[in-house]
């Protein structure tokens, strides 16, 4: 049986205020150009469809299409909702859309019952199991002692232990967790000292784990336990991945095998570095097939330049983010180790945010006018206070 095991979507997202919408219909479009090339028997979605609860009308019509189209190609569709998602809308119609070969995980109450495929070495169960928190696990399950539910790995255990899966028969579970050891990055949540990790070996039995939540494709202590990445970048820290679509196949019991599809965007991330003459030299991005992507661009001038982000829009329409590196901005990222016991004063606080900034102390008539200024909006202030 051979699946295709994306996640992540993240339909109607965002980035540095650019919508997404036109790269994720052409992502979303040569998936389905893959999959007629391949001939996949089912799609495993592992979650965060949407990026958020109550997603865009543009979004929910782009998710819509995605899923006749792969009806029609008589694709069976595995998904669950992860964190970004409402689980309630994407089990909404879920009873109807199961006849099309459409599975969505309904809300977890409890059960987990596997949707059972066919092929020619047998049954395969695919397990559904949306994104959980510890407390929705307590809450279900009352009775179960407090460190059956305490940690994320505890009340995941928990769930699987009450689900039951026959091991002895392939077994496929879909969820939408950070497992322990796999590697972030910044366009991901991330909770408090690691709170939300599960171990990995919560996950043993299983023939193939389709995970969801982290944005870089990659296994997690074995190669059957993986995360697909995200179909497209959402971050500069995603900058050197290569996206694609996991390709899984299902042998007899125990016979897995993976291989990825590279999949192109239609406008790439990328960053560049250089001053504002170089970069606006007509040399340096005639042609360059990188001109119309996404891109952060560092400027390396020791003088800022004015509005220069709309100023290199025009050669650069995609310019996301614009950032310095130079003298000023290095020494404004040396803080200091210690902070002060005593709160310091407003002029004391202002006057050591110009110096960083502007890598000078503020003049004399600078620092007078800044007294005078906070002298008045201090008084002001007293002024409008209640008795």
């Amino acid at each position: 049986m051979k699946l295709f095991h994306l996640s992540d979507l993240h339909l109607g997202k965002r980035v540095h205020g650019f919508s997404m919408l036109g790269d994720q219909r052409d992502i979303l479009q040569k998936i389905l150009a893959l999959a007629d090339a391949e001939h996949p028997d089912a799609l495993l979605l592992a979650g965060d469809i949407y990026d958020k609860p109550v997603p865009p009308a543009e979004a929910v019509a782009l998710f819509d299409d995605f899923l006749a189209a792969l009806a029609a190609r008589r694709l069976q569709v595995l998904a669950i909702s992860g964190n970004h998602d409402s689980p309630e809308r994407i089990a909404f119609g879920g009873r109807l859309m199961d006849a099309s070969g459409v599975h969505m995980a309904p809300v977890y109450a409890g059960q987990l019952t596997p949707v059972v495929l066919q092929d020619a070495e047998g049954p395969v169960d695919f397990y559904l199991l949306p994104f959980l928190k510890p407390a929705q696990v307590r809450a279900i399950f009352p009775t179960e002692p407090p460190a059956a539910t305490e940690s994320y790995t505890a009340a995941l255990a928990t769930v699987l232990r009450v689900a039951a899966p026959d091991f002895t028969r392939r077994s496929v579970l879909v969820t939408h967790q950070f497992v322990t050891g796999a590697a972030r990055c910044a366009s991901e949540e991330v909770s408090v000292g690691g709170a939300d990790n599960v171990d990995a070996a919560v996950f043993a039995g299983f023939d193939y784990v389709a995970l969801g939540h982290l944005h870089g494709p990659q296994r997690v202590g074995r190669d059957t336990l993986r995360y697909c990445g995200t179909p497209l970048k959402y971050s500069f820290s995603e900058v050197g991945q290569q996206k694609s679509v996991t390709v899984v196949e299902l042998g007899k019991k125990g016979q897995v095998t993976l291989r990825t599809l590279p999949l192109t965007p239609l406008h790439d991330l990328c960053e560049r570095r250089g001053s504002y003459a170089a970069l606006t030299a007509r040399s340096y991005y005639a042609d360059a097939p990188w001109q119309n992507d996404y891109l952060h661009i560092t400027l390396t001038d020791e003088e800022d330049v004015p509005d220069a982000i709309h100023r290199l829009r025009p050669i650069y329409p995609n310019l996301m983010a614009l950032d310095y590196d130079n003298c000023r901005t290095r020494a404004a990222g040396a803080l200091p180790d210690l902070l002060p016991t005593e709160k310091p004063q407003p002029m004391a606080l202002f006057a050591g945010f110009f110096e960083r900034q502007n890598g000078r102390p503020l003049s004399e008539a600078q620092q007078a006018l800044c007294q005078s200024l906070i002298e008045q909006i201090w008084e002001g202030q007293k002024c409008d206070q209640p008795d």
